[in-house]
């Protein structure tokens, strides 16, 4: 077996492309690590609202930990676009705006796009095509049953699934990053959502590429699907968040 090959019977971090907030396991973490998936978690979740502004003393005490891996923290959190840092001023998290969604899509589906396509040209283990039509199952049982937030966990984990068999880390690193800054849009639109009849209909073609192995039609048809699920949840997007289009 090459390596190649080994790489693709390894089990993958299924959540390496979308890493959702979890304080899962925080207590063994150290101090920087236990600070980042904290502040992290709270943004995203909404815990900490967008413009909430918090001096870095302020936020020690919030986590009951010493400034220095809060430090450490909030600079990794600038870096993936969720807080602005400005010296004496504090700690500032990002409104949401849909120009900046929309951007962070711009970027997110092409990789994703790309990710797809990488997995179709390299090819689809059994055991992962099983797991795949079962989450679309799973996925499909969930719209009949009209539980739009148990699809959207599910849709999440379908995706995140294709992505960690793509074999390019750097990309899934990118991933995850343009995830994080989206992650609040998404929660925000889950009870607005119609039902996701189309996108269930589009996972089923986009398996269908992938078990071909046809990489062309697998990236047509993933791009497909990005672009009509993005419209959609800009538009739902800009509706929950009025006209100023920020929060």
């Amino acid at each position: 077996m090459s390596k190649a090959d080994d790489s693709l019977h390894r089990r993958p971090d299924l959540r390496a492309a979308r890493p959702v907030p979890s304080l899962q396991g925080i207590t063994e973490m150290a101090a920087r690590d236990r600070a980042y998936h904290d502040l992290r978690y709270r943004i995203l979740m909404g815990r900490l609202a967008p413009g909430t502004t918090l001096l870095e003393t302020e936020l020690a005490g919030l986590l009951n930990l010493s400034r220095t891996p809060v430090r450490e923290a909030v600079i990794k959190l600038a870096e993936e676009g969720l807080v602005e840092v400005r010296p004496r001023h504090g700690v500032t998290v990002k409104p949401l705006t849909v120009k900046d969604v929309a951007d962070i899509l711009d970027i997110f589906s092409a990789l994703e796009v790309r990710a797809v396509e990488l997995v179709a040209r390299i090819g689809l283990p059994a055991t992962e095509w099983r797991q795949l039509e079962r989450l679309a199952s799973d996925m499909e049982r969930e719209t009949a049953r009209g539980d739009i937030a148990a699809w959207s966990e599910l849709d999440d984990e379908f995706h995140a699934h294709i992505v960690a068999l793509c074999g390019n880390d750097r990309l899934q690193e990118a991933l995850g990053a343009c995830w994080g800054q989206q992650y609040r849009a998404r929660l925000c639109i889950v009870p607005l959502r119609p039902s996701p009849v189309q996108s269930d209909l589009e996972h089923r073609g986009i398996l269908e590429a992938l078990k071909l192995g046809d990489s062309a039609l697998a990236r047509l048809r993933h791009q497909q699907h990005r672009d009509r699920a993005d419209a959609q949840q800009l538009h739902l997007l800009k509706s929950h968040l009025g006209t100023n289009g920020m929060a």
